[in-house]
């Protein structure tokens, strides 16, 4: 019975009209005397202080997980019954909050009501608009009580907390596999349903997760619109700068529970747990080797397509992975940025360093279970494996002839070719492999 006058929207008790009035006023009577943020109603104040106090009243009898409101424990319930109340009329899709269903309806009708004053960009909810804010202000209010780390949304935070307890909450009905949150389950059931939901408007690629798109959306614009501030470098996505920043300040915020060994992203963090478990989820339809990253798979397949989309714009030899090309260009540039700390000595890879290191530790990790030799990485040990077993992987296509190292089919093609890309700056004289063109420059 109780209808406001300037939208027409109706209420069933006089105080919620007056509560909703003031979204047309702007007053906000109601003011925390903590940190001075007010609202329209003395109800919102009250739940707002809790965020100070850090009081949750509100406990889930089936897990004990507790909320501010009596609404969040509602919408938190429906994790357990299955529950989803709220129906999208057009797709039939089903939420567990309405205002869950809210936000879905706008990706019908493409309504963004939200926009940012400082660059403009709209957003479908009001939650997303206050997480992008903080792209300009730096603001990262939510802190990891455990490392430290802050985090700009709390999501964010909630995920990262699983690193440290190894909690996986979600879980596939298929393979049984667990993950930390459940937008990581939803991307690995699309391996299952070979679903590719995001498609190219450009080239008609399809791609599971959003930010492949937006990745490949790049290859079209060429637009890189993050830049470093320490070296200029620009990338195309904010996450590529955040993991390229790390290279400057050293930081490595992921740890491996059972080595100890830290990397600057999450990803290489996953993959590395893989070394110690085992488990290899990528595999090739083609000849069947598994990979523990997808990366892995993806360069791994060029093996049998052939394609090399890497090139040097000096030489215009091509590669399999940009890393690989990297690698390549210090043989123009002569860079040498891995160090060894004891010794001096510089390396183009930081692999090399690493390996390097074991001369003066003396570690040999990896052990044939044929003959029990050691070795300081694992490539010499799987090459040494090739004498038990005779396997000769790498064939000349021209005469034939089978070997056990890439490198020794490599050195062997040269003489087919007569070809001697690595040439001496000082006096010119060209070599067919680095390692010819490294020994000659000592010379100098």
């Amino acid at each position: 019975p109780y209808s406001c006058g300037q939208c027409g929207k109706s209420f069933t008790c006089s105080t919620s009209l007056i509560s909703h009035q003031r979204t047309h006023t702007g007053e906000k009577p109601y003011r925390c005397d903590q940190c001075g943020k007010s609202f329209v109603a003395s109800g919102l104040l009250k739940i707002h202080q809790r965020t100070h106090t850090g009081e949750k009243p509100y406990s889930c009898d089936q897990c004990g997980k507790s909320f501010v409101t009596s609404g969040q424990l509602t919408s938190h319930q429906r994790i357990h019954t299955g529950e989803k109340p709220y129906i999208c009329a057009q797709c039939g899709r089903s939420f567990g909050q309405s205002g869950q269903l809210t936000s879905h309806q706008r990706t019908h009708t493409g309504e963004k009501p939200y926009s940012c004053d400082q660059c403009g960009k709209s957003f479908g909810r009001s939650g997303q608009l206050t997480s992008h804010q903080r792209i300009h202000t730096g603001e990262k209010p939510y802190i990891c009580a455990q490392c430290g780390r802050s985090f700009g949304q709390s999501g964010q935070l909630t995920s990262h907390q699983r690193i440290h307890t190894g909690e996986k909450p979600y879980s596939c009905d298929q393979c049984g596999k667990s993950f930390g949150h459940s937008r990581t389950l939803t991307l690995h059931q699309r391996i299952h349903t070979g679903e590719k939901p995001y498609s190219c408007d450009q080239c008609g690629k399809s791609f599971g997760q959003s930010g492949q798109l937006t990745s490949h959306q790049i290859i079209h614009t060429g637009e890189k619109s993050y830049s470093c501030g320490q070296c200029g470098k620009s990338f195309g996505r904010s996450g590529q700068l955040t993991s390229h920043q790390r290279t400057h300040t050293g930081e490595k915020p992921y740890s491996c529970v059972q080595c100890g060994k830290s990397f600057t992203r999450s990803t290489s963090l996953i993959s590395h747990q893989r070394t110690h478990t085992g488990e290899k989820p990528y595999s090739c339809d083609q000849c069947g080797k598994s990979f523990v990253a997808s990366g892995l798979l993806k360069i791994h397949q060029r093996t049998h397509t052939g394609e090399k989309p890497y090139s040097c714009d000096q030489c215009g030899k091509s590669f399999v992975a940009s890393g690989l090309l990297k690698i390549h260009q210090r043989t123009h540039t002569g860079e040498k940025p891995y160090s060894c700390a004891q010794c001096g000595r510089s390396f183009g890879q930081s692999g090399q360093l690493t390996s390097h290191q074991r001369i003066h530790t003396g570690e040999k990790p990896y052990s044939c279970d044929q003959c029990g030799k050691s070795f300081g990485h694992s490539r010499t040990l799987t090459l040494h494996q090739r004498i038990h077993t005779g396997e000769k992987p790498y064939s000349c296509d021209q005469c034939g002839k089978s070997f056990g190292q890439s490198g020794q089919l490599t050195s062997h093609q040269i003489i087919h070719t007569g070809e001697k890309s690595y040439s001496c700056g000082q006096c010119g004289k060209s070599f067919g492999r680095s390692g010819q063109l490294t020994s000659h420059q000592r010379t100098h």
